[in-house]
């Protein structure tokens, strides 16, 4: 395809999506402006690909792999690539990270607020810290400041397809998924799967019946505490004149002491007694209020303990309840041989951090992405994708051993889109954030557009009209954007 030729494709696909040209142009413009100078070598490389779609009814889209080197993107589903088009990847210093992610966003009117209100379209996030896949201008060679952009029209296309959690895999050279088989691979069980719905509905009315009880708990303890509370208040009034009383014996006692004539002894000795018969009264008063108290600041003290523990008892249920929930999604197996370690998340929560066994730990094990992409007969089907120097897959997963006892938690309600990522890396810290999948990126390729960014400290999802992020608030429909993020 002619650059001319792309251009008006470009062109047609911004007219659909902008009634108004000045906004188009506008948007245009300050993409453009994030453009760098092609680089020296970029009319030796080899001719980008071109738009292509399978032949064929397309499934739906489970990984997106982008190839660093090629610049371009392929969708697959189930049964093969279904969509292909090329892409414009970061330039030097700001270069696309290589690795694993998955989508965490998707937003069909993104404007960047680190890049002066720069136009993304359909994007698709892929970190908390500004990596994303967009439609954007392609000028033929890397120019982005970390993002993968792609054509207008294929962003669009591909927007309403994607769902949350699709693997996207960036490569630094070609790679593709290969049908894949080994023993170690989860082995589901109908039976388990089966009974994952009944035990979930069973646990969240057990939840909610534990939420009852912790808010009536909560209630009687608040109540207890309002009717203690004037006793409380008038043993700490009497505890405080007792105190003082004390303390004035204690200074009539040092004034004796340092009396030097026998009329100061004897006021010193007057004050003595009085201060003494004070004290004495006020303890009389203090013992008959902390009698009469006692039942009812009792009452209040157990009241609090047992709004404490119903408190933990709903805790735990809703951990369960929304464990078992958890079970109907696509589980999600990290294997690291840096830290020898195996995470478990299933639909974006951690659910599991264990040891794991690998034998020549020192040796490299490579990057591989196993993927479930359908059921079988007995089980499931896989694809394996690798995408960095080691052992091939088989190799690599023939030197982990997972324990059994984390196998029989994970397999029996293995799911179509359950995956197992095996790498040398350890987890990049955007893992760690909520609301993720795992992000593993290569350190042997640069991640400059990953490591310039500053990783949000916190993520919350607001409720209503409002995102917040770490400092940042984008209000929907209105104009209010503050703080550093893109």
């Amino acid at each position: 395809m002619t650059n001319r030729s792309m251009t008006v494709q470009s062109t047609e696909a911004i007219r659909r999506w902008r009634p108004a040209a000045i906004m188009t142009l506008a948007a245009t413009a300050a993409l453009t402006a994030l453009t760098v100078a092609p680089p020296a070598d970029a009319a030796a490389r080899p001719a980008r690909s071109t738009e292509a779609a399978a032949p064929r009814d397309a499934g739906e889209p489970l990984m997106a792999i982008v190839s660093i080197e090629s610049q371009h993107v392929t969708i697959y589903d189930a049964d093969g690539w279904i969509l292909r088009a090329p892409v414009s990847s970061g330039t030097t210093g700001r270069e696309t990270p290589s690795g694993v992610f998955s989508v965490v966003q998707k937003d069909k009117d993104h404007r960047s607020n680190l890049y002066d209100d720069a136009w993304m379209p359909h994007m698709l996030r892929i970190t908390w810290s500004g990596i994303a896949l967009h439609g954007g201008p392609l000028p033929g060679y890397a120019a982005s400041h970390g993002c993968v952009r792609m054509p207008f029209g294929f962003a669009e296309k591909l927007f309403d397809k994607v769902r949350l959690g699709m693997r996207v895999i960036i490569a630094p050279n070609d790679a593709e998924p290969v049908e894949f088989s080994h023993p170690a691979l989860f082995v589901p069980k109908s039976e388990a799967i089966a009974a994952v719905p009944v035990r979930a509905e069973t646990l969240a009315r057990a939840a909610d019946e534990a939420a009852r009880t912790a808010l009536e708990a909560k209630s009687a303890a608040a109540a207890a505490a309002r009717e203690a509370a004037p006793l409380a208040a008038s043993l700490r009034k009497l505890k405080g004149l007792k105190t003082r009383a004390d303390a004035a014996f204690a200074r009539a006692e040092r004034a004796i002491a340092a009396a030097k004539t026998d009329q100061a002894g004897a006021r010193a000795e007057e004050l003595k007694q009085k201060a003494a018969a004070r004290a004495a009264e006020l303890q009389a008063q203090l013992d008959t209020a902390e009698a009469a108290a006692k039942s009812k600041l009792d009452a209040a003290a157990a009241a609090q303990d047992a709004a404490k523990a119903a408190e933990a008892k709903r805790a735990d249920a809703a951990k369960a309840a929304r464990d078992a929930k958890l079970a109907v999604q696509p589980v999600s197996v990290f294997i690291s041989r840096t830290t020898q370690r195996l995470y478990v998340r299933r639909g974006f929560e951690a659910t599991m951090d264990v040891p794991v066994t690998i034998r020549n730990p020192d040796r490299p094990i490579g990057t591989h992405v196993l993927t479930a992409v359908a059921r079988a007969e007995g089980g499931l089907r896989w694809t394996a994708v690798t995408i960095d120097n080691g052992d091939n897959a088989q190799a690599a997963l023939d030197r982990i051993s997972i324990p059994q006892d984390v196998l029989d938690r994970i397999a029996p309600t293995a799911l179509p889109r359950s995956s197992l990522i095996i790498s040398d890396e350890p987890l990049n810290r955007e893992t760690n954030y909520h609301r993720t999948e795992f992000v593993v990126a290569l350190a042997n390729q640069p991640q400059g557009g990953l490591a310039m960014r500053r990783s949000p400290a916190n993520v919350r999802f607001a409720r209503g009209n409002a995102w917040s992020y770490a400092g940042f608030t984008r209000w929907r429909g209105g104009q209010r954007r503050q703080g550093w993020w893109w």
